[in-house]
């Protein structure tokens, strides 16, 4: 037994310049086999949490009703408005709301790769958008070199403003709107119906009831 292990220690000896490539080979292997092991699992990992915060935010999204939207400040409503634009799968999203906005809000670009840049107005339900405010966002689009404008606020728009919208290409997101879309629609099915969903006559009647105006 001791004989047979001697020779074996010779033998590697005698050969270890053949053998020790071999040997260094399959360590080499060994490791990298481990690293991507381990990358594909940190990799799976981040993926896991990544995806449970957005169903997370979903959920909460979903619970988050209009009354409490209302009393959001306006950069807690932006921060609102990013997020679903995460919710829907969108990249590169970032705040850029403040002083010096150049008449943006929020910035990102679609699972398509087009960019958009938005406006967001947290006014009072009772509160009308004008027409002024929707030149303000072409420039922004301008500014910004967007392929898309889309105006987000908590009331609605003038009859005015929203023509102007639909003459443009902005996607004008009404109060009725963002309810659907903080429900759990995605922006983007909202521009089949662009332009509707304020209602006739009777419906702003009951508005102006509902909200003192």
């Amino acid at each position: 037994m001791a004989a047979g292990g001697g020779l074996v220690l010779v033998l590697l000896v005698v050969f270890w310049s053949i053998v020790w490539p071999y040997l260094m080979g399959a360590l080499i292997l060994s490791g990298l086999g481990a690293a991507a092991w381990w990358l594909w699992r940190t990799d799976r990992v981040v993926r896991g949490r990544d995806q449970l915060w957005r169903q997370e935010e979903s959920v909460k999204a979903g619970h988050r009703t209009l009354a409490e939207v209302d009393t959001m400040t306006g950069t807690e409503f932006e921060g609102l408005v990013a997020g679903l634009c995460r919710r829907d799968g969108w990249t590169d999203v970032r705040r850029v709301g403040g002083a010096n906005d150049n008449g943006a809000d929020v910035v990102g670009s679609l699972p398509d790769g087009r960019s958009v840049v938005i406006q967001c107005k947290r006014y009072t339900p009772s509160s009308t958008i004008a027409s002024r405010e929707l030149r303000d966002l072409l420039g922004a689009k301008v500014h910004f070199g967007a392929d898309l404008a889309v105006f987000v606020t908590t009331t609605r728009f003038s009859r005015p403003s929203e023509k102007f919208a639909l003459q443009h290409g902005i996607l004008a997101v009404h109060r009725d709107h963002l309810g659907l879309w903080n429900s759990g629609a995605s922006l983007l099915s909202l521009a089949e119906v662009n332009g509707r969903g304020q209602g006739d006559s009777r419906h702003r009647a009951r508005w102006k009831r509902a909200y003192g105006r």
